[in-house]
């Protein structure tokens, strides 16, 4: 039945966008509206309406309307929807060399991600993503990674020695907490909270969002905010459908992208800073969490440790790819 009502529901829109405009875009997504994804998915339609004068309707499908997690990027190759933000762990099967962006400590900062994501080596993987059929667009944000746990406070590699930690399916997140002595076990993202809860698992690493979204601030008493992995998105379009579409109106949807990453990464910026408040408000007030920050001392200590698994990867992701982001200034 909600299969029926959601195929009905894209019926009705596209009629309607037809009637208004010449061409319509399909953006699918699987988050809500109302994140920074979410909010960048509707500017992005908001500014190609305004573009085009309303010559092209992007019509946006968020909480996974259309399709799920594991189905965008298929629906793009039979060009059933035109545009998704999958995260980056659904591009690695297709081009290894996107298992970058797991290697801990890999970016020192926001600034230096930046310079990477739009530089030479965010090109060479948009042009890898390319090469497999799709129109690779531009990187949105979904936040660093912090530590966290319900047996102690995480200062030191030491810390995590022989804990569990949940992560996702990744031979780079397994490597990582190897090398400090810890224990990686791979779960669903829908199973940690309980999994936290019952001590399956003694910890996890997450974005401030999803930490205090999904409540782990419930089922863990120490957050570390130790910015060690980046979590992001890939924006990519149909091939099939870009090769059709007029050529006159193809710099519009490009600059409308252009605007919605900017926006997009301010967004998710300003989300960090307010789920870090509200869980700097929740810890002062139920005692329940403590939340520790890294200084520069430990944190070196940390990339050190954490550092010496990039050989590992070199062959898979490439050294010269590896050390070209170290070198970015």
């Amino acid at each position: 039945m909600t299969k029926f009502l959601n195929v009905m529901a894209l019926a009705t829109l596209l009629v309607s966008s037809a009637i208004a405009a010449e061409y319509t875009i399909k953006v699918t997504h699987v988050v809500s509206p109302n994140t920074p994804k979410g909010m960048g998915a509707d500017f992005f339609a908001k500014r190609v309406g305004e573009l085009t004068n309303g010559k092209v309707e992007v019509v946006v499908f968020p909480n996974s309307q259309l399709y799920g997690d594991g189905e965008e990027m298929k629906a793009l190759k039979l060009g059933n929807a035109h545009i998704a933000m999958p995260s980056f762990s659904k591009f690695t099967s297709i081009v290894p060399e996107m298992q970058l962006f797991d290697l801990p400590f890999i970016f020192r900062d926001k600034d230096h991600l930046y310079k990477v994501l739009d530089g030479e080596v965010g090109q060479v993987l948009k042009d890898k993503v390319t090469a497999k059929g799709f129109v690779a667009l531009d990187y949105w944000d979904a936040g660093f990674k912090h530590l966290s746990s319900n047996k102690k406070a995480i200062l030191t590699p030491q810390d995590a020695e022989g804990q569990k930690f949940r992560i996702m399916s990744s031979h780079v997140l397994e490597a990582q907490f190897k090398a400090i002595g810890a224990n990686p076990q791979v779960l669903p993202f829908s199973e940690v909270y309980s999994a936290l809860q019952q001590g399956v698992v003694d910890g996890a690493e997450n974005p401030l969002s999803n930490f205090y979204t999904k409540k782990f601030n419930e089922v863990q008493t120490d957050l570390t905010l130790s910015d060690h992995g980046y979590l992001g998105y890939l924006v990519i379009m149909s091939e099939s459908f870009w090769k059709k579409f007029p050529a006159d109106l193809k710099p519009m949807v490009l600059q409308a992208m252009k605007e919605a990453t900017v926006y997009e990464r301010k967004l998710a910026a300003q989300d960090d800073e307010e789920m870090l408040a509200k869980l700097k408000e929740y810890a002062k007030t139920s005692g329940n969490l403590k939340i520790h920050t890294l200084n520069a001392e430990q944190k070196a200590v940390w990339q050190k440790a954490m550092e010496a698994i990039y050989p590992q990867f070199y062959t898979v992701i490439g050294e010269d790819l590896i050390k070209k982001v170290q070198a970015v200034k």
